[in-house]
């Protein structure tokens, strides 16, 4: 079985969703086919539901009348014939109604929750329809009926597995099922969502649930790069990453791969390979337990960093320090990206600022404050780089004319990070790339 996902891009043209089911139909074997909405749809239902949460009802009506013109020019270039075009307007007209139903009853969390699924609904619907008009052998596997997360918002691996595999029992006959990302039920049995860039996450879910022999992500860029080419000039694809350089890459910023994709995927050994639908022909990246050798492989940043510098004299020889202070980030469920302790001070970045004041409260029982903010880590990602000399000087002679506020080195056999200032984000990536990679 071959798990392929394709995102908002690739699906988001008439013309590229008619690439896929071609690109599709030439693999090998049984496919589970996860699309993301079009492109542009979850923003607009994400303004649509702010709209009504704010009972701005005219504002949420008009984007509502956008969003279906673009879906009815749509379907017009999707479908060949009257009787399918048909079809597309009857599916257009029933999911607008049920936005102009939720847009005239009370809308809640939940109301919005239920709206932000509705994209990936219509987008696999439109592409089911599309493959029954060219007479593909493809059936829906809608994943509200088996995609779940628990009460703390994890997804629950083995109940997925539990309710997959019988409901692909009954349809051994399909050469390709289709299903929807991103989207899930949580605990209550509610409509949820595996929150943005979630499609990604369920096609690891569904690849781990049924043991898949790979996991195929399709993008609009040819695999991952060892560097942002939105930045830097001069990146080369990367051939090969293990799965724990693929998860620091994610985490720390490359977009090209949601963070929590690689977890699932990476605890029952099942490859995931990144693929661009512009250039099917291209290599793109394939990440497994083998990985490749290189010192260096790839940078990556992430912005948005606030650093917390806790001085106290309390902390000199005192046992339970550490423990208090993380406490009151456990309190307030915010995590800890990086870390830097002496014996007077002790420093920690976050990246979610949701409870800044009320952490920075707290934490000023502890002694005095200092709170950055417009921080950048830069995570360099290779491989064994904690057990080879030499490395932190190649680093740091890349760097000598940018200030690095702290790093974090010998935690991870993989990864460098270094948290600078983010108007030396740009600088700091074009001269790592020159140093490290000689580009």
């Amino acid at each position: 079985m071959l798990i392929v996902k394709f995102g908002g891009t690739s699906v988001g043209k008439p013309e590229r969703m008619k690439k896929i089911a071609n690109l599709v139909l030439n693999m090998p074997g049984k496919k589970i086919v996860v699309l993301s909405a079009l492109s542009g749809t979850t923003n607009a239902l994400v303004r649509i539901g702010e709209h009504l949460l704010a009972h701005q009802i005219p504002e949420a009506n008009n984007e509502i009348d956008t969003l279906e013109k673009h879906y009815l020019a749509f379907i017009s270039d999707l479908y060949e014939s009257s009787s399918f075009r048909a079809i597309g307007e009857e599916l257009v007209s029933r999911y607008f109604s049920l936005f102009r139903l939720l847009a005239a009853g009370k809308f809640d969390d939940r109301s919005y929750r239920e709206l932000l699924a509705q994209g990936e609904l219509i987008s696999t619907e439109l592409f089911y329809h599309h493959c029954q008009e060219r007479k593909i052998n493809a059936r829906l596997l809608p994943a509200l009926h088996f995609m779940s997360i628990d009460e703390n918002h994890e997804p629950e691996l083995d109940k997925i597995s539990e309710r997959i595999n019988p409901i692909l029992e009954t349809m051994t006959n399909a050469e390709m099922l289709i299903t929807q990302g991103y989207i899930c039920r949580n605990h209550k049995n509610e409509i949820d969502n595996l929150k943005r860039g979630g499609s990604d996450y369920t096609a690891s879910l569904i690849g781990a649930a049924v043991r898949a022999e790979e996991i195929q992500i399709w993008t609009d860029i040819d695999g991952m790069h060892n560097n942002d080419p939105r930045i830097v000039k001069k990146t080369l694809p990367i051939a090969e990453l293990t799965f724990d350089e693929a998860s620091e890459l994610a985490y720390f910023g490359a977009k090209i791969l949601h963070p929590s994709t690689i977890v699932p995927a990476q605890k029952y050994s099942v490859p995931v390979r990144l693929k661009n639908t512009m250039d099917e022909k291209a290599a793109g990246t394939l990440i497994s337990e083998k990985g490749s050798r290189g010192q260096f492989k790839a940078i990556a940043a992430k912005d948005g960093i606030t650093a917390i510098k806790i001085k106290s004299s309390r902390m000199l020889l005192a046992y339970g320090f550490l423990r208090q202070v993380f406490g009151i980030f456990e309190k307030y469920k915010t995590s800890i990206d990086m870390i830097s302790t002496s014996e007077v001070a002790v420093s920690v970045t976050i990246d979610d600022h949701h409870y800044l004041d009320e952490i920075v409260g707290e934490l000023k029982g502890f002694g005095s404050i200092e709170v950055d903010k417009n921080l950048t880590i830069i995570c360099i990602v290779g491989n064994m780089l904690a057990e080879k000399e030499g490395v932190l000087n190649e680093v740091f002679l890349s760097l000598v004319s940018v200030p690095i506020r702290m790093v974090s080195y010998g935690g991870s056999n993989n990864n460098i990070s270094l948290l600078v200032e983010t108007t030396q984000k740009e600088m700091a990536l074009n001269l790592l790339n020159e140093g490290l990679f000689g580009l």
